[in-house]
């Protein structure tokens, strides 16, 4: 599958690939900051889906203009708040899916999937205002559940926590020592140790696994079913293995048994 994520902050791509990465581990990205970039990256890579982060500071026009370019190429966006309005802005201007992202991370990539195949996602909430207090519970308790499973990395100190929000907030070093009062090096540090207890190689990924997102070591982004059998002794694969057991000797066809070497036959001088 082929991806093109638009979003002016590195961190928050990071994130929705994690996350599409889950519809196909060998998943292929073309990135944009802008609406300037999109149309560059979508013919680069000619991909499967769009997928918008939404911010504040894009603008419906520039949508429209993207979408009546590209119109075959589904398009999901994943947005903070998820009002009517918003959301049928959204659709008219060409999206087929727009993603809450206070969802589920298992019920984004879900409605992620429905998008690709050429379906519409759109959040209850826009369909009908009576539903809004069950809504505003079950996202309560999708909050609730979302800090039960951060608090569950009890090895983390306060300090580190606190960088852990500014980091999934997308916080740079400098940022986040200027907000905590602390020295850019002394974040540096705590972010190595951050990384090595939570066993993820990066920002985006300690922000996965932090939340619940994904377990350690990206483990789930490769299934053991999808994983390359290992070579059994004797078999070939990247690194052949021989078993000494199967080596046999085969002599030559014109040697008589008379002629094969002994193991305990002296080797004869150069000259004799």
């Amino acid at each position: 599958m082929k991806f093109t994520i638009i979003n002016s902050e590195a961190e928050r791509r990071e994130g929705l690939k994690a996350l599409l990465r889950h519809i196909d581990r060998r998943a292929r990205f073309s990135e944009a900051k802008d609406w300037r970039q999109a149309a560059t990256a979508i013919l680069q890579l000619d991909p499967d889906m769009i997928v918008i982060d939404w911010q504040d500071t894009m603008r419906m026009g520039d949508l429209r203009a993207l979408m009546k370019a590209f119109p075959k190429i589904p398009t999901a966006i994943v947005v903070d708040e998820a009002s009517a309005a918003q959301v049928r802005l959204l659709l008219h201007a060409g999206a087929l899916g727009v993603v809450p992202r206070s969802l589920d991370p298992k019920l984004i990539v879900r409605a992620l999937e429905m998008v690709l195949v050429g379906g519409h996602y759109v959040p209850a909430r826009a369909l009908d205002s009576a539903l809004e207090p069950a809504i505003a519970s079950s996202r309560e308790t999708t909050l609730k559940e979302v800090r039960k499973g951060s608090k569950r990395f009890n090895t983390l100190s306060l300090r580190q926590q606190q960088i852990m929000r500014c980091v999934h907030m997308g916080s740079t070093n400098k940022i986040i020592a200027k907000t905590l009062g602390i020295s850019e090096g002394t974040v540096k540090i705590h972010l190595g140790s951050i990384f090595q207890q939570l066993g993820a190689p990066n920002r985006a990924a300690a922000v996965a696994i932090y939340n619940g997102w994904q377990n350690g070591y990206l483990e789930v982004l490769k299934r053991e079913a999808d994983a390359s059998p290992r070579p059994s002794l004797g078999d070939a694969g990247p690194l052949p293995l021989r078993a000494t057991a199967l080596l046999t000797y085969a002599p030559r066809p014109e040697m008589g048994e008379s002629q094969m070497p002994m193991a305990a036959e002296p080797i004869p001088r150069f000259g004799d």
